[in-house]
């Protein structure tokens, strides 16, 4: 059962793959299970694929986007193997290169990119290119077999295959330009920034020592005085009572300027 975030991102990510799907892909979650993925890649023009679809399964764990999904064709490619997890750096082969910030469409693009090279993992399968061509032009019938295939996707269940929304009419939408883009996706880091409260900020070398205060001299004395005064009447004020100087503030006052008479008289 998915967790409540789970359930929110994959509803964020049924609105944007609805609003703006990736070339060459399409993706929607089960109605009764919004952690079970079903996609349809086709094959783009100038490679093996060209002219193929192939249905496949993402599915997420409950704790999604915390940790990875897994992946799975079911249509023979002769990339992958048919319902074996594919070994990929998005999906649970690989933990410790999860990002938090992938996508279905950024996982959709990364596999299709993969499936656009020659890398042997868990879930590959090696075969000529011609073999890739045969099984293209029969994976649309193969599809049509499937009953999932077409509870899923009736809008594609048709003797004849139906373009999907995006079928490579945007710019950079090549075999060339797929990889350029799922690269990009893949190497690009999750930033995450820590700030230290200033109150508890460990001075560096670097830094500056903090500004302290002038400490009063001789020669500054008198008007230290004078800021004292004006305080000390500023805060009786407040209190609503006048300002009436007691013998003690007398005495402080004269001592105070004999003392800085002769301070001025020594220099």
């Amino acid at each position: 059962m998915a967790s409540k975030v789970a359930q929110k991102r994959l509803q964020k990510e049924y609105l944007a793959m609805q609003k703006s799907p990736p070339p060459f892909i399409w993706a929607v979650p089960e109605e009764k299970n919004i952690l079970d993925w079903h996609f349809i890649i086709r094959g783009p023009p100038d490679t093996p694929y060209a002219g193929g679809e192939y249905h496949g399964l993402i599915w997420f764990p409950s704790d999604y986007p915390f940790k990875p999904p897994d992946v799975k064709m079911f249509t023979p490619s002769g990339r992958f193997e048919p319902g074996v997890k594919i070994c990929m750096s998005m999906t649970s082969y690989h933990p410790s290169t999860w990002n938090a910030a992938w996508s279905v469409a950024t996982i959709l693009t990364g596999l299709l990119s993969f499936m656009l090279s020659d890398e042997i993992t868990a879930g590959a399968v090696k075969t000529t290119d011609e073999q890739k061509r045969q099984l293209a032009t029969q994976s649309h019938g193969f599809n049509l077999k499937s009953k999932k295939f077409k509870d899923i996707f009736p809008t594609y269940a048709t003797p004849a295959m139906t373009d999907l929304p995006d079928m490579g009419q945007q710019k950079g939408s090549t075999a060339a330009g797929l990889k350029r883009a799922a690269a990009s996706d893949v190497d690009t880091p999750v930033s995450s920034v820590r700030s230290t409260p200033l109150s508890t900020a460990a001075p560096t070398r670097n830094q500056s020592p903090a500004v302290q205060p002038p400490i009063p001299t001789p020669a500054n004395t008198e008007p230290a005085q004078q800021q004292a005064a004006q305080q000390a009447l500023h805060v009786r004020e407040q209190h609503g009572r006048p300002w009436m100087p007691s013998w003690r503030w007398l005495v402080a006052i004269v001592l105070l300027a004999v003392l800085g008479r002769l301070s001025t008289g020594q220099q």
